[in-house]
């Protein structure tokens, strides 16, 4: 994307801006960023209703200040932030595109990674945004060109040997870790080592501090 910047957050979260208008991605709980974030974006992409990627009484408050601040996410995010006057909340599925604060958007995926048998399947909706890549917590591969991944490297669903396929199955030119928080630093630095140009993708693999723009 021409003279488009990205800024990682704490977690999943991260802003695409373009001149003056921002696109806001998994504003979560783990994010103590995004309630002041909410208040500046121009529209919100939430990837599933879990609270490390929506904090629901930031986005409500949020919806209640602005009320034409549109927020997009699958239906379990919808039920969340609904009440029968909320304005503002648009459904996704996968295979849907939509325009959301002047960048060209695609749903992709639908499903959770799973966690372990014994637990339901969730769903998830990955975002293709032009060419940059918000998986949410998947590993599904856009049937898309991707420029830049951003690559969840923590949490109980991720399985490295998978995150090394699904790098090596988008081929995007660069990713970017998220979905860290629960790394400590040697952590991060390990995931750059394996999962970057040096390791098994051969595709450098950025981390950036909370705050950090690309």
């Amino acid at each position: 994307m021409t003279n488009t910047s990205i800024t990682k957050y704490a977690h999943s979260c991260v802003t695409l801006t373009q001149g003056e208008t921002t696109l806001l991605i998994d504003p979560g709980a783990f994010t103590p960023q995004g309630p002041e974030l909410l208040q500046s974006a121009h529209a919100v992409l939430i990837t599933h209703d879990h609270p490390d990627h929506i904090d629901v009484n930031a986005v409500r408050a949020a919806i209640d200040a602005r009320p034409e601040l549109t927020v997009y996410g699958p239906a379990k995010v919808a039920e969340l932030l609904s009440d029968d006057d909320t304005p503002g909340i648009t459904v996704v599925e996968p295979g849907d595109t939509f325009g959301a604060a002047g960048f060209e958007v695609r749903a992709v995926g639908g499903q959770h990674a799973p966690l372990h048998p014994d637990m339901p399947a969730m769903t998830n909706v990955g975002y293709l945004v032009e060419d940059v890549y918000h998986p949410g917590d998947s590993y599904d591969v856009p049937n898309a060109p991707v420029e830049t991944l951003l690559l969840p490297t923590s949490g109980p669903w991720t399985v490295f040997a998978q995150a090394v396929d699904f790098v090596r199955a988008v081929r995007p030119r660069q990713s970017v870790q998220i979905h860290d928080s629960l790394l400590s630093d040697a952590g991060r630095q390990a995931m750059t080592t394996f999962l970057g140009t040096d390791g098994l993708t051969g595709i450098p693999l950025l981390t950036l501090e909370p705050g950090q723009t690309l």
